[in-house]
């Protein structure tokens, strides 16, 4: 039975102001100077061609970031595949990119194979945050609250038809159709994936299937991307999904409150997001999750976005540029990050991002 204390909250402001606020509330480990970035100057003769590959979760706003950056240096120019967190990873670890993108940290086996090949450690560094949403199609219900007994369930397929009693309860003034529902999951290697079960295993009892970029479900239908899934909610009536904000934002898909480990129902937001990092302790290697946070006002389900970059470029213009875009991306380009509704990181984690990248990335033999 859903508990009758639950209450419902919903954030309907956003500024850059207050989540900039999460910057007092996150701790950095060992390195925790705070470093002023190199001034943001442009050079208009810097050219270079950048390819990279990865998470479909940050790739509106890295082809965003990407444009912009190019109408500023036109010589350089970037692009980005959204390809999944672990095809990303894959090509990164093969040389074949010259950065990849993640929404899962490397893990132990990942990091070992990196450095048995290139001798050094990888860079991993986080770029921006962002929260995973349950997006729905069901016509005539434009608010929908989901409590952890009732998303639990839809997710392990013990849940089947939209009007069933658990969620006509927590929603008595909808007009719950008796149509079947249809689970839409990620069918690639994904991060979403990734940080989308680490949420489920930490909040649902009877969840089998672990937490990793690919799991076993007991439901549904595949989709590959973000994007891929998306498309495949706005196609079928009944359907239900996990997709990084940004695409239930851009396609006008509706998604549901969802209740928090306090017992809050939280409306998705980046506001409510932000608050998922309230607290949190990030590593020197900036892998930081938090599968169910304890704040009683956080939307439970976000988590950072990483580049992962190498230590050497045997062009020096490469490394030139990584090292622009990245001071670029983390100084001017929250503007776009707010536009699209991600989470920019905290000032202090920006700086040290950026004097990671300057002092890390260097010219020096091929990685590839």
């Amino acid at each position: 039975m859903i508990s009758k204390t639950t209450k419902r909250i919903c954030f309907t402001a956003v500024s850059a102001l207050s989540l900039g606020l999460i910057a007092q509330n996150i701790e950095l480990t060992n390195n925790s100077q705070i470093f002023t970035p190199v001034a943001n100057a442009q050079d208009a003769s810097l050219e270079a061609s950048l390819s990279g590959a990865g998470a479909s979760f940050p790739a509106p706003l890295y082809q965003r970031w990407f444009s912009e950056y190019n109408q500023l240096n036109p010589g350089v120019q970037i692009s980005y595949q959204s390809v999944g967190s672990g095809a990303g990873v894959e090509q990164y670890l093969q040389g074949t990119v010259d950065f990849g993108a993640t929404d899962a940290p490397l893990t132990e086996e990942e990091r070992a194979t990196f450095e048995s090949t290139y001798g050094q450690a990888p860079i991993q560094v986080p770029m921006t945050a962002g929260s995973v949403v349950f997006a729905y199609n069901l016509p005539g219900v434009d608010s929908l609250e989901l409590p952890r007994e009732t998303y639990c369930g839809i997710v392990n397929g013990e849940i089947t038809s939209w009007n069933d009693p658990a969620i006509a309860e927590a929603n008595p003034s909808a007009s719950l159709p008796d149509t079947p529902i249809s689970w839409i999951y990620r069918s690639d290697g994904s991060g979403t994936t990734f940080l989308f079960t680490s949420h489920i295993a930490a909040a649902c009892p009877n969840w089998q299937g672990g937490a990793d970029k690919t799991v076993e479900w007991l439901t549904g239908i595949g989709a590959k991307g973000n994007e891929g899934v998306a498309a495949q909610v706005i196609q079928t009536e009944g359907g239900i999904g996990y997709v990084e904000y940004a695409y239930a934002k851009e396609n006008d898909i509706s998604a549901a409150a969802i209740e928090n480990q306090a017992g809050n129902i939280v409306a998705p937001s980046p506001e409510a997001a932000s608050l998922v990092f309230e607290g949190e302790t990030i590593p020197e290697d900036f892998a930081l999750t938090v599968p169910d946070p304890a704040s009683p006002e956080a939307y439970p389900i976000a988590g950072f976005t990483w580049l992962l970059l190498y230590p050497e470029y045997d062009d020096p213009n490469k490394a030139q540029a990584i090292q622009d875009v990245v001071n670029w991306a983390l100084n001017d380009g929250d503007e776009y990050a707010l536009e699209l509704g991600y989470i920019p990181l905290p000032q202090d984690v920006e700086q040290r991002v950026v004097q990671t990248v300057q002092q890390s990335v260097v010219a020096g033999q091929s990685n590839q």
